[in-house]
């Protein structure tokens, strides 16, 4: 085993338990990961919450900085928050949208953008108009230049990597078209942070959410939302903004805070911030490019041998593809194939119609086993999980 797999397997507690292809459900933390929050939580029992906030404020600055090092920003541009979900939602409720306007997204966005965009819809007639697919699949940029004319268009929103395949969208050609047209361009990287380089300024975002828990190998429960200077001159602010993002000048008016911090809610669980700047230190220590050069190679390994097995099809369509793999395995459903494999000491996840309803209704399937190596997972591990589908493949076509 390579002395570098080898160190960040020791690294990680986990790696000891099972077999874990279930990185974009939620990576395992590394050891580090788990001291800084501990720790933290540790001074809280016996100094109390607020007390160790302040005694935490140094190490609470390094954790910006670090996730935003990680995205080639400024400490001032990013936004801590629950989730990628919130972080989303945050950035989408600083339009005035009113009826006639238009979001154009694409056809693989993450199910809750995609519902939030169809709930605008039905609340305030905001139309929701998705770019054609390449034939290759991924959103096809000229698509989307020929959908951003309309001066009715107040956001092109897309998910860099959908929760649903490996698909790998062209975020950086879409930024460029976004830019050229004067359109304000929303991308959640909720997949994709970790496990591919994410540079904002290549991007040309104005909005850029995130999570800590998938890719990026930190906690459940804390995400974080870049807010690009463009957006913070403009004077782009949630909805709903609270104590944290705004100050009450007066009985009638207040004024959002200067930064990214308008964005954010007072009450903040101070030991998932810790944790997840730790995991932005440690991706940083191994490299995004490294890693997920070395998760995506292992995700095409698997994707190749899972492709000779019969009664096996591979769903994953596009010219890049991420470290996320899904299938749709003969006579079983994906759910249940989860359970089972988890039995046996393998953890993937399920991907289910509803998730991705165009994409799966046109690959025509209700469902599907995600596996989702990372770069601490090893060769001696697929051959694992291929035989175990293998196994399971051969007995699902006994059962039909």
């Amino acid at each position: 085993m390579d002395a570098l797999v080898k160190q960040w397997r020791e690294d990680t507690p986990g790696c000891f338990n099972q077999i874990h292809f279930n990185n974009a459900g939620a990576g395992l933390m590394p050891r580090g990961v788990l001291d800084a929050m501990v720790v933290h939580l540790n001074r809280e029992a016996n100094l109390g919450a607020y007390e160790s906030a302040d005694d935490a404020e140094a190490a609470v600055a390094d954790a910006y900085a670090n996730v935003a090092k990680l995205l080639g920003a400024q400490p001032r541009n990013i936004a801590v928050v629950e989730n990628s979900t919130v972080a989303f939602f945050q950035a989408l409720s600083a339009f005035d949208f009113k009826r006639g306007d238009v979001i154009v997204t694409t056809r693989n966005d993450y199910i809750s953008n995609q519902l939030a965009y169809l709930s605008l819809a039905r609340r305030h007639g905001v139309e929701v108009r998705r770019a054609a697919d390449l034939a290759s699949g991924g959103a096809d940029p000229q698509s989307v230049k020929e959908l951003l004319r309309d001066p009715r268009v107040r956001l092109l929103a897309v998910t860099w990597v959908p929760t649903n395949s490996g698909l790998v969208q062209p975020v950086e050609a879409l930024g460029e078209v976004a830019e050229a047209a004067g359109v304000p361009y929303l991308v959640d990287g909720c997949q994709a942070v970790g496990q591919i380089p994410a540079d904002v300024t290549k991007l040309r975002c104005d909005f850029f959410s995130g999570t800590a828990r998938k890719f990026l190998r930190g906690p459940r429960g804390i995400g974080f939302l870049y807010v690009s200077d463009r957006a913070l001159k403009r004077g782009d602010f949630p909805l709903y903004i609270d104590m944290r993002g705004a100050d009450w000048v007066s009985a009638d008016d207040f004024a959002p805070a200067p930064d990214a911090r308008r964005f954010e809610n007072w009450e903040f669980a101070y030991s998932l911030v810790l944790g997840m700047g730790e995991a932005a230190r440690y991706a940083l220590d191994v490299g995004v490019e490294q890693g997920g050069r070395r998760a995506r190679h292992l995700a095409a390994t698997l994707r190749g041998k899972l492709n000779e097995l019969s009664g096996i099809r591979v769903l994953d369509r596009g010219s890049e593809l991420a470290a996320i793999v899904t299938i749709e395995v003969a006579g079983w459903d994906a759910t249940e194939l989860s359970k089972l494999l988890r039995t046996r000491g393998i953890n993937t996840s399920a991907s289910l119609r509803a998730y991705a309803v165009i994409d799966m209704d046109e690959k025509r399937v209700a469902s599907a086993l995600r596996l989702s190596p990372h770069y601490y997972n090893t060769e001696e591990e697929i051959e694992r999980v291929v035989e175990e589908l293998r196994t399971s493949t051969a007995r699902g076509r006994t059962a039909s």
